[in-house]
Formats: C-alpha cells, structure tokens, sequence
C-alpha cells in the first residue's frame, strides 16, 4: 500500500509536470514554424520584422575588434593641381619656418550642377501640293511640341529621374525636389509620365529578351511576393547566363509564368519545388539545391538520432555534386556516373521508418559509401 500510495504521488507529480511542459513544447514549436516560415517568405514589402525597441550604437566597434581598416584609393590622374605652401611664421609662436618637403593629398569633389538650356528655332512650313503642315526636327529633339508645350526637359535628366524613382526607390515627389535642387524644375507627374512612355518604348526590347531566354538551352525560374497599388501580386523572374526577365503579374499560375517562358519550352529549368512548374512537360526540371539541402538540414535537426541517416546521406550526396563543379570534364563525367550510381542504390536501399533494435540503430547510423566503376543503369 506504501509503494501505490508514493508512485501514485510520483504519477500525480509527472503528470502535473507534464502538463507544465507540453504548453511549453507547443510554443516552442509554433516559434520554431514561424522562424522557419519567415525565412522562406516572400520578400515583398520588404518587411524588416518587428522595430526594435533600443537600436545599437551605429559607428565603429571599439577595441581591436572593430573591423578591417578601410582607405580611400589614390586618385592616378587628378584634374588639376593646387599648391599649400607653408605660411611666413608660426601659427603658434610666430618664429620662422624651415620647409621640409612637399607631402600630397587629393579630394574629389562634384562640380557645380548649371542646367543647360537649349533653344531650338523650329522651321515651321507647308507644302505646296497637298498644303500639310510640316516642321523641321532635331536629333536632340525630344518632342514636336510647340506653343504652351514648348519648354521641355530632356532625355538626360528624365533618365535620372527615372533612375531615382525605381533604381533608388524615391517617389516621385522627391525626385522632383532633387531634380529642382539641380536647377531643372519638373513636376513629379511629368517624370511618371516621362517612365510611362520609355516603359512602352522598351516594347521592342522586352520582346527580344523573351524570345532569347524562351530558346537558352537552361533558365532559372522563381517568383516573389509584390504589390500593386497596395494589393498582392508575384514578381516573375527567368534568369540565362547573359539576361534576366521580370514580370509582375497578379497570378502565381502556369499562365503567368509562360508570360516569361513559353509553355513548349524544351530545355531545362532550374526552380523550387512550386507545383506549377510541372506543367512544363517538355522540359528537363533541375530542383535548386539549395533548397534541397536546406529540407535535408531541417529533417536531420527534427528527426530522432535513428531516423537521421538517410537525409544526412542525402546532404552529403548533393554537397558532393557541387563541389564536382569544380572538377574538369572527365573528372565531372566520372562524379556524375558515380553519385548516380550511389543515389540509386541508396533509394533501393529499405530505410528506417520506426524505432529500431540497438543492433539495427548501429547499422542505421553507419552508412556504406558505394564507389562503382561501371556505367550507371538506366
């Protein structure tokens, strides 16, 4: 009776434990799933978390941990030269000086922004048969306008401020005052309209990059979270080795992302594991590894010790399938047929799927490296 009476006390304790710590271990999980959510979210709006409540000291580190030394490069061919020659006497005493030597120092300085402004006389005729209007154009000429709208701004400065809105990320109204600060005075919606149109003078361009990503024989593919006017969009990207192609639409479907690449493309594509790629069913899918080793790192941190086998040997395979990139060719050619050979015969091989013997544990956790000389099987 003693013995029941103290291990109903111990199970009453363990239990009043136990409902202490599963709260705990469901938390603990819930963070773990959000931290592991917020690094594979999208990007956009470019949230940066929570404000921290006391920001770090911004500067340099003291001691001697602070970080490498940074120095400014040497100009080679200064635009012009100035002399500092030392005073008559002494700042400090007022008795002679000797000179020792002539020491260097060089600054970089932006020259004073002047707009320049440029009158065209426009010849304004008509024709003598059909009695049309017709007026002379110069190269420099960025509009036929005449009358009220005669005073223009040009190319070079709509490009900055095209530059600042969307290289930068200024709205337009700031990039309105900065162009004012420069000397040229133009309202913010004259520089939105100004990208509108080179958007559509871009046409032809943006077609010849689809049609060359469309026929490279490999392109990366990904999208993005974004927003227009404050609603959810994706941004689409397909990446070559020489372009890359943006789109922003509102889907995130297989229509979207032929908008890029064509629905008959036959080469191969590296992207994540988003379903709708699969709907290219001519082409050879190459899952980005990065992402498969990152499923790989999280399965051996969550898994039990018995169960971390195959996902450790999985990691290791893909790791030496990168480093092979740096082999020559016939050494690539021979890492390719033996890791496929060993990537076969590791998914023929039965894996643990519940808690085993300490025998069948050892075996687990000992994996046999395979090195087979003959071609892989297809």
């Amino acid at each position: 009776m003693a013995e029941n009476a103290r291990l109903a006390g111990e199970n009453a304790r363990l239990h009043e434990r136990l409902g202490q710590i599963e709260p705990r271990i469901a938390e603990l999980e819930r963070l773990l799933e959000e931290v592991r959510r917020a690094s594979k979210r999208q990007s956009a709006p470019f949230s940066k978390g929570k404000a921290k409540d006391e920001w770090d000291t911004s500067g340099r580190k003291k001691g001697k941990g602070h970080g490498r030394h940074g120095h400014r490069a040497t100009p080679a061919e200064p635009d012009r030269s100035l002399d500092a020659p030392l005073p008559e006497c002494c700042p400090h005493c007022g008795d002679g000086l000797d000179f020792e030597r002539w020491a260097e120092q060089f600054q970089t300085e932006l020259p004073e922004v002047q707009p320049v402004v440029t009158r065209f006389r426009v010849g304004v005729g008509r024709c003598r048969g059909c009695r049309r209007r017709v007026q002379g154009r110069h190269p420099e000429q960025v509009s036929d306008a005449l009358g009220a709208a005669a005073s223009q701004v040009g190319p070079r400065a709509m490009a900055w401020g095209a530059w600042l809105h969307y290289g930068l990320g200024l709205s337009f109204g700031k990039c309105s005052q900065l162009l004012a600060r420069l000397g040229v005075n133009v309202t913010p919606g004259a520089i939105c309209s100004s990208a509108a149109s080179t958007g559509t003078d871009l046409v032809p361009t943006h077609n010849a990059i689809v049609k060359h990503v469309g026929s490279a024989p490999a392109v990366t593919m990904d999208e993005t979270g974004w927003r227009i006017a404050g609603r959810g969009a994706w941004l689409w990207v397909a990446a070559t080795g020489d372009a890359t192609l943006y789109n922003v639409a509102r889907g995130r479907d297989f229509a979207a992302a032929t908008e890029l690449v064509p629905a008959g493309y036959d080469g191969t594509i590296c992207r994540d594991g988003w379903v709708v790629y699969n709907s290219y069913d001519k082409a050879t899918h190459q899952t980005c590894i990065a992402h498969l080793v990152r499923r790989c790192h999280e399965m051996v941190e969550d898994l039990p010790a018995w169960a971390r086998s195959t996902p450790r040997e999985v990691k290791d395979l893909l790791l030496e399938a990168l480093a092979a990139r740096e082999l020559d060719a016939p050494g690539r050619a021979a890492a390719i047929i033996d890791i496929g050979e060993r990537i076969d015969l590791l998914a023929e091989r039965p894996h643990p799927r519940r808690q085993p013997t300490p025998g069948q544990a050892h075996r687990a956790r000992a994996p046999r490296p395979v090195h087979l000389p003959h071609p892989r099987r297809r």
